[in-house]
Order: structure tokens, then sequence, then C-alpha cells
């Protein structure tokens, strides 16, 4: 009997286009002789169900159940695909965790602390792993400019503090357009990190677990053709990614060992995606991306590529580990 694969996409946030796309593609590359497959589209006020034939079902939030032909099918597994709020910050996971229905990403407190950036950061230097300096900056502070400075220095970079997809993100790189910048970010979320920006070669790294191993997948490096590696560079083709990445083997190794290191220290599951800087050889971790993109201009797509890896497989493998860490 095959099992009930809800493919949940969309969301609340920014990145909801994204999401869907990520959604869209992994419900096309799912076996359908294997899964009975749905896609689960999250709204702010309703949650609903598509089948095969577009058809939509209203979802009871309450308990997860759908009518569909007379039957009320229940999901066996949720395979999360909602970059940003509800599917990154753990209110999805808490949801799943409530009617103890299984999925491919983070449990809520690893989901919830990753998803900030601020408290993220904080956990990974005691760990002792390197950051970038920053400041916290909250909608009604008082700007500071100059005690903004002292730590952080120019350029920087203002940031939203729970956002994804380089959404808000603003480069300064002189002092009167500091406050500019920390008005256009607090559009995207009211709490901001502002940080020292980092010169070195930027690599990004995909994580995931198969029967309870952790598989560090080959490193991307990203050569942004933009002044960093924003939305465009990351969706619009406005980067360079080379997969495997043709970096000095032993820094790839030294990242490698951070980025599983943290995977387990952090409690991750699923596939997540670390992003660093390479500051003179050492690794400053930028941030951990738990729920990824998987659109084909994502770059797990290509580190499976790169593994000798199909999507097919991959997506099977974490539902099989989704389910497994459930029994």
């Amino acid at each position: 009997m095959k099992r009930v694969v809800g493919i949940a996409m969309g969301g609340y946030a920014s990145e909801r286009a994204i999401s869907l796309e990520s959604g869209n593609n992994v419900y096309q590359t799912l076996s359908s002789e294997k899964w009975e497959v749905y896609r689960l589209l999250i709204d702010k006020n309703q949650w609903t169900v598509l089948d095969q034939k577009n058809h939509e079902f209203r979802l009871d939030q309450n308990n997860l159940n759908f009518n569909i032909n007379g039957k009320s099918p229940r999901f066996d597994v949720i395979f999360n695909a909602v970059h940003g709020i509800p599917g990154e910050n753990g209110e999805l996971a808490a949801t799943l965790k409530s009617q103890n229905i299984p999925h491919t990403s983070c449990d809520p407190i690893a989901a919830e602390l990753t998803f900030d950036k601020r408290k993220c950061q904080e956990l990974v230097k005691k760990t002792g792993v390197s950051v970038a300096k920053s400041f916290r900056f909250d909608h009604g502070d008082h700007f500071d400019e100059e005690l903004i400075l002292n730590v952080v220095g120019l350029p920087c970079f203002v940031k939203p503090n729970r956002s994804g997809s380089s959404f808000g993100i603003i480069k300064v790189y002189k002092k009167k357009d500091l406050k500019e910048g920390i008005v256009s970010a607090l559009k995207e979320d009211s709490e901001l990190i502002i940080e020292s920006a980092l010169e070195g070669p930027e690599i990004s790294v995909g994580v995931y677990t198969k029967n309870d191993k952790v598989i560090v997948l080959p490193a991307t490096e990203i050569i942004s053709k933009n002044d960093f590696f924003d939305y465009q560079a990351k969706y619009e083709g406005k980067s360079e990614e080379i997969t495997p990445a043709k970096l000095d083997s032993r820094l790839i190794e030294k990242v490698n060992q951070i980025v599983e290191k943290l995977y387990v220290t952090l409690e991750l599951k699923g596939v997540c995606r670390s992003e660093f800087i390479l500051v003179d050889g050492n690794p400053h971790l930028l941030e951990i991306n738990t729920v990824p993109g998987l659109t084909p201009a994502s770059l797990i797509p290509q580190q499976l590529k790169a593994a000798g890896i199909t999507l097919t497989d991959f997506y099977d493998q974490l539902l099989e580990q989704a389910l497994k860490k459930n029994n």
C-alpha cells in the first residue's frame, strides 16, 4: 500500500513564489507508483490540498484531515518545501508534531533557532565556528550611527533577522546610507542584524541524513555578478556557481567538517544548506538554511547532480528517513 505524502508549499513570507516552484518540482519528480502524492498549499487563512487533477480540497487545520471522493486519507509524511514562515521557523513542524505526522525538515526547536540569525550566530560562536562581527537593531531602537559602525565598520550588511532568499538585505558602503538601509530592511522584519562585510570566496554546502548517516554534498563556490549573492544572483542567473568548488581541497574538507559538526550539534534534520565566506582560509558562517530551495536554479539540485544522486532517489531518501525517525 502506497504511503500518503503531502508536499507543503507556499507560506506567508516573501519567498512564497520560490516555495511554490520548489514544491511543484518535488511533486513532478516523486514516483506516483511508490507514493500517493498531494500538494498542500499553505496560505495565511486557509490550507488547501490539490490532487493529481488539480481539484482543491479544504484541509482541516485542527487535525490535518481532508475529504476526497468520499474518502478521508491521512498524511503519512509531509515533504516540507515551505521557505520562510511557517515552514522554516518551526511553526509547521510544531503543528505536524501535535498530530504525530513526520516530516522532512527540522524539529520545532532547531527550526526556530536556525531561522533566527542572531540566536543561531550566538550558538554557533560557542562551538568555535567564526562569524562576522554584528550589531542587533530592532524596530523602535534609537539609531546611533557611530555606535553601530564602531562595531561593524564599512562596508556592512543590513539584514532582516528572520527571512531568506536575500529578501530585504542591503549592502551599505557609505555612512550616510546606513539609516536608509535600516529603514528598508525593517519593511521585511522588525528585527535586524547588521554585519561587517567579509571578504573572500563564498561557498555553499548541502548536507542531509541517509539511513541515519550524515552525508555532506559537493560544495558550490559562488561568484556573484552583482554586489553580493542577492535575489537576482540566486534566481535570475546573475552568478557563476561552480559545483564542485575548485578551491583548495584542504579548505573544502575544513568546511565540510564544520557543516557536519553543526548539523549534529544543532540537531538538524532533512536537507540543510550552510553558507560561508572564506576569510584568509578561515570559514565564517553566514547562515544555515533548513528548507533550501529545490528549484532548477537552486544549489542543492546542482550538488546532487555532482554527487551522482538523482532527484527522485534523493526525495525518496528524505521521505524514508522522515518516516524512520518517527517510528
